[in-house]
């Protein structure tokens, strides 16, 4: 410790948002650069070097095999895909002295697709199984959370090209099972779920997400069956339609000082009671207005329709329209279609084939018969009895209204789904052939036939496992490391200022050592006290920590286990090959 490169902190970091960021950075696991991006100190590279390892091991067992591509790539692969424009600000571009177009790769699957075309020409070639772990970039408009949300962070990137959808099955069930076994080494709770492609398009898709209450993804399990998804992922079931013929007609009425839902019901019980029962916010149908900025940075209104007691979801509404963003539709913009009328929106005025030419999508409970509250398009009239496929008719449906617990599973559709939050950690997903066929990548077949490639994609965020690791294995004193991610095996405290504590605990080091045990021997003297040390070992975080003390009077070292905190005395003549059998245990 007196040699080691860190310092560590009893202050939280100003920025840190989340545990793992707070105590990776007081720990001095890492260093902040810039808004997301960091440095990594030799006990963090350490940690992110298992990790690596780890991936890398279960990588080639399953008979993968590992190449590297450049950072820095050239502006054409990806203008083929149409890729360099659907990013949009999402990638960091360059130009060369020459005034040549680069990018900072925030993926790679041209390359690999290009260098696969460069070699193989012929089905016998095929399978293989490519990968690498890479730094990529991306410019993050909201960098977040230290490690797990930054501009520039390491993945594990393979990819499966074969000639068949058969072969296409085999190499993804052949990849998720080794992603089973990498998880389960890694040492966090994890989920398999239901994922959607988004902007790599492609079709089966799952995602490996830590369960994380700090995690950014919302994720739906079912409290009756297996089924388990991403929330953008989650398919609506849609009611069946229902008969309409005895639906009165639709009419408006005076409803003034209604512009949100809650007054809207309230008003609606007040005027215009049901025989049947009260209004609610879901016979209301609430019609939100956005805009969709596309890549090339035009802008298309869209108008959303969904049951009045649901919300839209952002993130599930731009997972349908990958690459394109959403924002809410302001104020001028709002302006510009006088046919408007702002908190009295209605169906009659929107559509592709109506006044404003707004495209609308509804919710996929709209379904024909369904009879709504909405608005009139007149400041303080909504219109009853609306009838959706008699009185409007929608340009289509989106999945973009929230999901909440207890909605019914779309699955089994007889358990209901609770919400959790989790954070990706691996994403698995058939691209099928859009990329090959993008970049014309087709090989001979047993009958000498040309024939596109079909791949697959799998990704895996080495360095954002650190943080998720962290998140997973820590309490009020500070990190708890899983054996095999620690930076060390054993952290050895001479406690004291006597020097025979000194002699002891640096044998002991170089036993453990000796043995194959990696060790952090906390040899610092002078005014580092016997409590900072102990401190700094907790904080650190090392699975086992060996304190040289009081006992050795009594010629015994404790062992305490980092993680259960129990205690153990132990000779110090078998110090050295008992602790090396706590480790391999």
């Amino acid at each position: 410790m007196s040699q080691l490169f860190v310092r560590t902190l009893r202050d939280d970091p100003n920025d840190a948002e989340v545990p793992s960021h707070r105590l990776l950075v007081r720990a001095g696991y890492i260093r902040r650069a810039a808004p997301g991006i960091y440095t990594w100190l030799p006990l963090g590279l350490r940690v992110y070097r298992n990790v690596e390892r780890i991936v890398r091991e279960e990588m080639d067992a399953m008979g993968a095999q590992e190449l590297q591509f450049p950072a820095l790539l050239p502006k054409e692969p990806y203008e083929a895909t149409n890729r360099w424009e659907e990013y949009g600000d999402g990638i960091f571009r360059v130009k060369d002295r020459k005034g040549a177009d680069y990018l900072l790769g925030p993926t790679h699957e041209e390359m690999f697709t290009l260098t696969v075309k460069d070699l193989y020409s012929s089905y016998k070639d095929l399978p293989v199984w490519l990968y690498q772990i890479q730094t990529k970039y991306r410019d993050e408009a909201r960098p977040r959370a230290g490690l797990m949300r930054g501009r520039e962070f390491v993945m594990k990137d393979s990819y499966s090209f074969d000639t068949t959808d058969a072969g296409l099955e085999a190499s993804y069930q052949a990849h998720r099972a080794a992603y089973i076994k990498t998880f389960d080494r890694l040492g966090f709770d994890y989920v398999i779920v239901k994922a959607t492609a988004g902007a790599m398009g492609g079709s089966k898709s799952e995602e490996f997400l830590a369960k994380l209450d700090v995690g950014e993804d919302t994720f739906v399990q079912c409290t009756n069956c297996d089924y388990a998804a991403n929330v953008e992922a989650v398919t609506v079931p849609a009611p069946a339609s229902q008969p309409y013929d005895d639906a009165p007609a639709a009419h408006a009425e005076e409803t003034p000082n209604t512009p949100t839902i809650d007054s809207l019901v309230a008003h609606l019980n007040k005027a215009f009671p049901r025989e049947d029962r009260a209004w609610t916010a879901g016979d209301t149908l609430k019609n939100v207005l956005v805009m969709l900025k596309h890549p090339d940075g035009t802008r298309e209104p869209l108008a959303i329709g969904l049951p009045g007691d649901r919300e839209v979801d952002q993130k599930r509404l731009e997972g349908q329209l990958e690459p394109i963003e959403v924002e809410p539709m302001n104020e001028a913009e709002l302006k510009s279609f006088p046919d408007l009328v702002k908190g009295y929106i209605g169906p009659a005025v929107l559509g592709e084939q109506a006044a404003t030419g707004i495209r609308f999508l509804v919710d996929p409970r709209v379904v024909e018969g369904t009879r709504w509250v909405t608005g009139a398009n007149v400041d303080g009239q909504h219109v009853i009895d609306m009838v959706a496929g008699r009185d409007f008719t929608p340009d289509g449906t989106i999945e973009a209204a929230e999901v909440r617990d207890g909605d019914t599973c779309p699955q089994c559709q007889e358990g209901f789904v609770s919400a959790a939050r989790g954070i990706e950690m691996g994403h698995i997903f058939q691209l099928g052939r859009k990329y090959a066929e993008a970049l014309d990548l087709k090989v001979l077949d047993e009958n000498g036939k040309l024939v596109t490639v079909t791949m697959g994609s799998y990704g895996i965020g080495v360095s954002r496992a650190v943080p998720v690791i962290a998140e997973g294995n820590h309490d009020e004193l500070g990190l708890c490391w899983p054996r095999e991610i620690a930076p060390a095996d054993v952290h050895v405290v001479a406690a004291g200022k006597d020097a025979a504590l000194f002699e002891a605990a640096e044998k002991l080091s170089a036993d453990l050592a000796a043995a194959g045990v990696t060790v952090i021997y906390d040899d610092r003297a002078g005014k580092i006290s016997p409590g900072v040390k102990f401190k700094d070992a907790e904080l650190i975080g090392v699975p086992t920590i060996v304190t040289v003390g009081r006992g050795l009077a009594d010629g015994v070292v404790e062992v305490k286990d980092r993680r259960t905190g129990e205690r153990q005395d132990v000779a110090v003549a078998d110090a050295a090959v008992r602790i090396a059998e706590i480790v391999r245990a």
